[in-house]
């Protein structure tokens, strides 16, 4: 069998809270306003991080809804660093002021993620559900640099926006952000809405394969990938082997970036593997697109549940993947999207259905 090893996960996405104060056509988790049931208290919280802390180090990414509007969003913050783990956030950026990009420093947070999905205010504001959205999110940007955080901007990649990828990268070069990671559209929650939205196979290789040609010409100007693309690794190995995919900013010339955890090229998915979600309430899944249930915090440890659950425990057998995806020889440096392939067929150990690449046999490639 080709089981993956269960060590500590290198990032941990932890949704503290499902309330935002946007409405985005793609959202995963189909948040809105207003209070959710069930969220973990402080206290629960701090527990949490305790048991992450037993397992590894991972990044944990304070994601939502919009973690912002959890009033104990930094102190949990403060907690997690104090036992060790880089923390991180992502958020729409409308709510980043001064004042809160200064808090965010006190954390400190060692990164945040804004997302852009269009580089003109009208068609930004009309995909996140939000007059003034792209405007706030660009003051939300500056505001962090100032206070001297570094900013990723992330990107949801669909038919409808595809083609201002280059614009959008010329719009991150001139902001100076430290990296930008499209995501590829994995239409779940609200996102199923924009499932006809979703690139076709062909298009979203043809997309890929131009991200690979941009990210080799922008060097280390900044960290360039995508992400939700397990297949991208595949098209890095045919042309050519590795790629470093850009440190992004150095605070000292000469000298590795702290941060460069967050950049590393690893490999496709990392669901179960590299990679958990946490909910609002505690529910364990391999990643947020991945609607189904490894464990609940809440009945069983950290632990327990990264190191035992059934469901992790047969995504790490890579022998157990079927179709072309069980058959690939670059299924160990890929994987498929375990997300995709539960959504179209409701197994998440079938093919990936976009990705139009036919395995040739050969010997397994490896990362």
């Amino acid at each position: 069998m080709n089981i993956e090893t269960a060590s500590g996960p290198q990032l941990v996405a932890w949704e503290i809270t499902r309330s935002c104060n946007l409405s985005c056509a793609h959202c995963r988790a189909s948040a809105q306003s207003g209070g959710y049931e069930g969220e973990l208290s402080t206290e629960e919280c701090f527990k949490m991080v305790d048991q992450i802390a037993e397992v590894g180090s991972p990044i944990l990414i304070l994601t939502g809804g919009e973690p912002l509007l959890r009033e104990d969003v930094f102190d949990i913050g403060k907690y997690a660093i104090g036992k060790g783990l880089r923390v991180v956030m992502g958020t729409n950026g409308t709510m980043v002021t001064g004042a809160i990009a200064q808090k965010m420093k006190s954390v400190p947070l060692s990164r945040i993620s804004i997302s852009l999905d269009y580089p003109t205010p009208d068609l930004q504001d009309e995909f996140r559900g939000a007059r003034g959205a792209f405007q706030s999110a660009i003051a939300g940007i500056r505001n962090a640099q100032e206070a001297g955080i570094e900013v990723q901007i992330n990107m949801t990649v669909t038919r409808k926006n595809a083609e201002y990828l280059p614009e959008l990268v010329d719009l991150a070069l001139d902001l100076g952000v430290a990296a930008f990671h499209p995501f590829m559209l994995v239409p779940t929650g609200r996102g199923k809405g924009l499932a006809q939205e979703e690139l076709s196979p062909e298009d979203y290789e043809a997309t890929l394969k131009w991200i690979y040609q941009k990210q080799k010409e922008l060097g280390d100007r900044f960290n360039f990938k995508p992400t939700d693309a397990p297949h991208y690794y595949r098209i890095v190995k045919q042309c050519g082997g590795s790629v470093s995919f850009g440190h992004g900013h150095r605070p000292n010339q000469g000298q590795p970036s702290p941060h460069h955890g967050m950049n590393a090229h690893t490999r496709g998915c990392l669901a179960g593997t590299g990679f958990c979600f946490i909910s609002h309430t505690g529910k364990v899944q391999g990643c947020g697109y991945l609607d189904i249930e490894a464990g609940d915090i809440k009945k069983n440890t950290f632990s327990e549940v990264w190191n035992e659950s059934p469901l992790f425990r047969e995504i790490r057998d890579l022998s157990k993947l079927k179709g072309k995806c069980g058959r690939c020889e670059f299924k160990t440096v890929c994987g498929g999207c375990r997300a995709r392939a539960y959504e179209t067929s409701g197994d998440y150990l079938a093919a990936e259905p976009y990705c139009v690449y036919r395995p040739t046999g050969n010997v397994a490639v490896t990362v």
